[in-house]
């Protein structure tokens, strides 16, 4: 590929902290995930994170501890945006609590922050908020809501590590707030994803609920259960039903590592970011995403209007032959994957800008090392397709 979704974040600092953990003989979830998790917390400014083994086990564990710690009642309804990956919604299902969607910005790509007081029911709980592509939600006005009728806030910020709403991290608004490492995200632990809050309740949950429910990982002085003194006890007690979503010693090592290196990380993709966004002006018909604040910028969407509308295909087909990787914006309108006749939902309204995106949108991507010879490779591409799209009309 001639522009690819992402690019390498590692050097030698990651090979040696790879070999540091074989040399030592532990690999599964030890002493580097703990020091890992000390340090994202310090640089995040929270209390407590726990590190998984993916995003997608930190949003189920995320929601797991609020259910199991009575936070959220199964059958209770969360509003979520039409527009996420899917393991927003799957864990919601998981653990027994129903979806409602709602439409996106048009303009942002984020929940609809207009919607959410009439979306209300008797039966929402909470409001499972997605920063979208390293976008910030409108935070002052959901937290807000969130005050004045009694919801929780869960912020899934799994595509949005490093971005910023009026001088705090996103991931840190909610009551839990979760991020991914995987390969193609901001920071890359192989695989790899965290959970932080400030309550240390939850905290708790989710130290019993990552290593399959039982009280070894818990502190002696623990708020959700009493330890017996021997330690033979503990080994094999359980007290909820939990998942193995433990990371490995290899992925706290590198962690560690790439958060040394992330503000310069995040700064370099939100120069890519200007230029991109300053070249693809001369375009009409061609929608950007609005930045909110400041945006970590994971990839760059794209939506086509005018007349490049029901051109996607065509267009994608393209840049592909051409050596630029392309994907939906997520999973476009979620309501219309097969997948939804398994879970328990209901829709708010119409979802036209969903609907728009999921037929009209496309993403391609940004990289951690400033890139304007990938960019101005894309960009040429690009207005030769739209030319040739132009000569059909």
């Amino acid at each position: 590929m001639q522009y690819k979704l992402c690019d390498d974040t590692w050097d030698q600092a990651e090979i040696e902290a790879i070999h540091r953990v074989i040399e030592s003989n532990r690999f599964s979830m030890g002493e580097e995930v703990r020091q890992y998790e000390e340090e994202f917390a310090k640089l995040f400014q929270v209390r407590y994170a726990v590190m998984v083994s993916s995003g997608s086990a930190a949003n189920l564990l995320a929601i797991a501890a609020l259910v199991y710690s009575g936070r959220i009642q199964k059958g209770e309804e969360v509003l979520v945006p039409a527009v996420s990956w899917s393991t927003t919604y799957f864990p919601l299902y998981q653990m027994g609590l129903k979806l409602r969607f709602l439409d996106i910005n048009r303009e942002t790509l984020n929940l609809d922050v207009q919607q959410i007081e009439a979306a209300i029911t008797p039966y929402t709980r909470a409001i499972f908020a997605v920063n979208l592509l390293g976008n910030p939600n409108e935070f002052a006005k959901i937290l807000e809501i969130c005050k004045r009728r009694n919801l929780i806030l869960i912020e899934d910020n799994c595509e949005s590590l490093g971005g910023v709403y009026q001088g705090k991290k996103l991931g840190t608004f909610g009551l839990l707030g979760t991020y991914s490492t995987f390969y193609s995200h901001h920071l890359c632990t192989m695989e790899g994803g965290i959970v932080v809050t400030n309550e240390e309740t939850l905290y708790h949950y989710m130290l019993s609920i990552r290593a399959h429910g039982w009280t070894r990982n818990l502190p002696k002085n623990s708020s959700i259960y009493q330890k017996n003194e021997m330690e033979f006890y503990e080994s094999y007690h359980f007290i909820v039903p939990g998942f193995n979503l433990r990371p490995i010693e290899m992925e706290g090592a590198i962690g560690k590592e790439q958060l040394k290196k992330m503000e310069t990380l995040i700064e370099n993709r939100r120069k890519n970011a200007a230029y991109f966004q300053s070249c693809m002006a001369r375009f009409s018909e061609i929608r950007l995403q609005k930045e909110i604040e400041q945006s970590s910028w994971f990839g760059f969407s794209i939506v086509l209007e005018g007349k490049y509308q029901g051109k996607r295909d065509f267009i994608v087909k393209r840049l592909e032959e051409k050596g630029v990787e392309v994907r939906p914006i997520v999973a476009g309108n979620f309501t219309r994957n097969p997948v939804i006749q398994y879970l328990e939902y209901s829709i708010y309204g119409k979802l036209e800008q969903a609907d728009w995106i999921h037929e009209n949108g496309f993403f391609v991507g940004n990289h951690s090392q400033e890139d304007r010879t990938g960019i101005d490779y894309f960009l040429d591409c690009f207005s030769t397709i739209l030319g040739e799209v132009s000569r059909w009309n």
